[in-house]
């Protein structure tokens, strides 16, 4: 087959390496285009970018793909099959219909459930003990095409976003390889693969900044879930406020969950136990274990060096953004 690989971040890799060590052929690398960091006039390349540069592999990198140019640049090629996955763009139809076998997409859940731009981070999120990644013959509406290949795997008690991905997309290697092997089993106007059903259908949209701050009024085991799940962004902060000074602003770094209540008379939002290399923070109904942190300004910290230079006390409250007053 003849292949144009859609893709960017990191999750596609893998596929992209193992199509292009196939006896496919890969025509190009649609990716998104280079954008500059927050303010910094620098750029960082994409992974996807190195493997297509290390190769010899064309690039083409347009603000959208649904264009007439890519239309016509895609139809130029006449590639075989469209392989998507981490790509940052919807296809429409006239963009798939320009590939004979149309399009298909490695989407790292079990479809139909997250459908979206970050189903990894809402599978931990949710607290879920399995995931997987799903490919699917693509249509225009996200996510929703019939799925080719299905692959399970558990997600760990204490795994995070981070650890989780680059599982899923190892997996979805030999998936890929077999799902375009089905698709030249059945020829062009085949339909292959298993119908969505739409009633389970739930959605993944992208993190905010916003998310990472922490809200000590709810349970410990979702704190601790979202602190897995926005791994490595947006992460997890709060604010604590000590012996009457300004609220210091602290990223958590690592932590573990105490299902354990906080003592009698603590409650959830203050500082519940202090120790020589640990703090304990009151959360609805449990505790999170803090075994590093970086406090605003400073570089990340383990909590014995932390204790020893703020002295944090048991009572010490916890605040979100939107508990400060304005001049904090």
């Amino acid at each position: 087959m003849k292949i144009v690989m859609m893709g960017t971040g990191p999750f596609a890799v893998p596929t992209f390496e193992a199509l292009i060590a196939s006896e496919h052929e890969v025509a190009c690398l649609f990716t998104q285009p280079v954008r500059s960091v927050h303010r910094r006039k620098s750029s960082i390349p994409t992974p996807m970018r190195d493997v297509a540069n290390a190769h010899g592999i064309a690039i083409h990198d347009p603000v959208s793909v649904n264009t007439q140019e890519s239309r016509q640049l895609l139809a130029d090629l006449q590639p075989d099959l469209l392989v998507v996955c981490d790509y940052g763009q919807i296809l429409k139809d006239f963009i798939l219909a320009t590939a004979t076998y149309g399009g298909i997409n490695l989407h790292g859940s079990i479809l139909p459930k997250y459908r979206g731009a970050a189903p990894v981070n809402w599978a931990i999120l949710s607290g879920d003990e399995e995931t997987g990644i799903t490919v699917i013959h693509m249509t225009p509406k996200l996510d929703g095409g019939p799925c080719l290949k299905v692959v399970r795997t558990p997600i760990g008690p204490t795994e995070t976003t981070v650890e989780l991905e680059p599982r899923l997309a190892d997996l979805g290697v030999s998936a890929v390889l077999e799902s375009i092997e089905m698709l030249l089993k059945h020829g062009p106007e085949g339909t292959p693969g298993k119908v969505q059903d739409q009633s389970l259908a739930t959605k993944a949209p992208r993190l905010a900044k916003s998310d990472a701050d922490v809200n000590w009024n709810e349970p410990a085991e979702l704190i601790y879930n979202k602190f897995r799940a926005y791994q490595p962004w947006p992460g997890c902060f709060t604010h604590l406020e000590h012996q009457g000074k300004p609220p210091l602003r602290i990223i958590l770094k690592e932590i573990r969950l105490l299902r354990e209540p906080a003592p009698e008379g603590i409650s959830p939002g203050s500082v519940s136990q202090v120790a020589e290399d640990r703090l304990y923070f009151a959360a609805k109904d449990g505790q999170i274990v803090v075994d590093s942190l970086q406090p605003a300004g400073k570089k990340p910290m383990q909590v014995a060096d932390f204790v020893h230079g703020h002295h944090p006390q048991v009572g010490d409250r916890l605040l979100s953004e939107s508990q400060l007053s304005p001049q904090e």
